[in-house]
């Protein structure tokens, strides 16, 4: 099974090496059975670890109308997230956004999302409003020094990454039990 899908990929890079495709247009190529749709990069930047290719490979019956609508709306929601530099280094730079926004596009085969706008949105968690995490009223459990309801009165902006908030509660947090035990 190993041999097929390393032969395949070897296949697919094959094809798609010498081909320029345009940013905003999805290329089609048949592999081995398999319909791939690729978008970004270009032969010369490829090489040289410039811009990466999206490619979404489906089946030799899948419409490729369909398939050139996710990668064109993956490559351009990448290409948002990553501030317009789609390079090898800025990619693994910043692999956790490239994680969600595969979360975001598609679950087990399933599409979930192909607006580039929207996709860039859940990942980023953007929304139209700020979420303004407070501090319980005074009912709230005190018993640990932990405001339970929030993190001790800290705003959280909806256009922070998910790696962001997660930094900015554990700052909270080690900041509030740094209070409590009086260091």
């Amino acid at each position: 099974m190993e041999d097929l899908r390393g032969n395949f990929e070897r296949q697919l890079q094959t094809k798609i090496q010498g081909i320029a495709a345009r940013i905003d247009a999805a290329e089609v190529v048949n592999v081995l059975d398999k319909t791939a749709v690729f978008c970004g990069g270009s032969a010369a930047g490829a090489a040289a670890g410039g811009d990466i290719r999206v490619v979404h490979v489906g089946p030799n019956n899948e419409s490729e109308l369909v398939l050139a609508y996710l990668c064109e709306g993956m490559h351009e929601a990448l290409n948002h997230l990553m501030g317009g530099q789609t390079d090898k280094t800025m990619i693994l730079d910043n692999l956790e956004l490239v994680f969600l926004l595969i979360d975001e596009h598609c679950d087990g085969g399933i599409i979930l999302e192909v607006d580039a706008n929207k996709l860039a949105s859940s990942v980023l968690l953007r929304d139209e409003e700020v979420v303004d995490i407070q501090q319980p009223p005074s009912g709230g459990n005190q018993s640990s020094g932990i405001d339970v309801g929030g993190v001790g009165g800290m705003q959280m902006r909806g256009d922070m990454s998910l790696g962001q908030a997660f930094s900015q509660v554990k700052e909270q947090l080690i900041s509030n039990l740094a209070q409590r035990d009086g260091m």
